[in-house]
């Protein structure tokens, strides 16, 4: 079968009016409730989208790790390829592609660093090998062989074996403040549902429907 042929109908629901909230992070934990509720892979996984000094869009999957009304928390290392680019270009864009419930959450808004506590309590809280390995990756830079990243692991294993392992200075975390939310529930015959939370400057939210 040409891929150009294959697709299916979507069926599973609606969005309504009636379905909105005042604020749609109210709305986005809803939705993201369901989506663990609904045993789906990785509900928290989201795509990160920056743009470089060219204007070169890149995009990587990354997991959520926060939300509340400010907004959309993840973690990275701080030399990576999104860290500099957003550095430069604060500017960014997630995704939350929960195809299992034909629904998408599309997010625009602007990255901050979060503070050294910030960072400190979460990297504390992770598994102990999560943490060796942020030590042992530089990442996006390039490297030989799993065999010398392997190694570095090892090695990192060995240097904190008996005690904590300390919150490296080129790790941390970004809060994305959204402006602009979608959501898109899919509907039969490519008649989706789409609404689209624009924030206002005294910081309320409006609404539209948006034609699929």
């Amino acid at each position: 079968m040409s891929i150009a042929d294959m697709r299916r109908q979507y069926s599973q629901g609606h969005l309504t009016d009636n379905d909105l909230t005042d604020h749609p992070v109210d709305l986005f934990k809803q939705w993201l409730g369901a989506a663990i509720d609904a045993g789906i892979p990785d509900p928290t996984a989201m795509t990160v989208a920056t743009v470089d000094a060219e204007g070169q869009p890149s995009q990587r999957i990354v997991l959520l790790k926060d939300y509340d009304h400010e907004g959309f928390v993840f973690y990275t290392n701080l030399g990576s390829r999104k860290a500099k680019e957003l550095n430069d270009n604060p500017r960014i864009s997630l995704h939350f592609p929960w195809f299992f419930m034909e629904r998408q959450v599309r997010i625009c808004g602007t990255a901050q660093k979060l503070t050294t506590a910030q960072n400190a309590k979460y990297f504390l809280s992770r598994p102990k090998d999560s943490q060796l390995a942020a030590w042992a990756s530089q990442q996006s830079q390039p490297i030989s062989s799993r065999e010398l990243l392997m190694t570095q692991f090892h090695q990192m294993k060995e240097k904190f074996a008996k005690k904590e392992t300390p919150l490296p200075d080129f790790w941390g975390g970004f809060k994305v403040m959204p402006h602009q939310i979608e959501f898109w529930q899919g509907g039969e015959d490519r008649l989706h549902d789409r609404f689209e939370y624009t924030k206002q400057a005294d910081n309320s939210w409006t609404t539209q429907r948006l034609m699929p």
